[in-house]
């Protein structure tokens, strides 16, 4: 029990760094280079994809997979991530200001990343 609320304040740890390198590319983004807001959205989520992989590798569940078999799994989570994230950020930006729809997409993608991280990505084969 221990090890699982270690691994979950971890992930939530490096989840906030992650989305703080999100939050700041996309404001970079649309602030001054102009960039659509959706568009930024999408790329600031890449970006902080990268961030998120190699924090949770090494910190969160310290490579217990090897990257051989966490690299294509955390690729295939990122481009689910990145549907829910862009389609939830889409719809809220019809009723609120950008970051305010980023707070509610980033929202709606936490529980389901975090299952698929802890259960799937990160986990060793059988």
């Amino acid at each position: 029990m221990y090890g699982l609320a270690r691994r979950l304040g971890s992930f939530i740890l490096v989840g906030g760094v992650a989305t703080a390198v999100q939050y700041l590319l996309l404001i970079v983004l649309v602030e001054l280079f102009g960039v659509f807001a959706v568009t930024a959205s999408a790329v600031a989520y890449g970006g902080a994809a990268v961030v998120s992989y190699l924090l949770n590798f090494h910190v969160t569940f310290h490579g217990r997979a090897g990257h051989r078999q966490a690299l294509p799994r955390f690729i295939v989570v990122v481009a689910i991530g990145l549907g829910v994230n862009t389609l939830s950020f889409a719809l809220l930006l019809l009723f609120l200001p950008y970051v305010f729809a980023q707070v509610g997409a980033t929202l709606v993608t936490l529980v389901s990343n975090y299952l698929l991280h802890q259960y799937w990505i990160y986990r060793p084969s059988a």
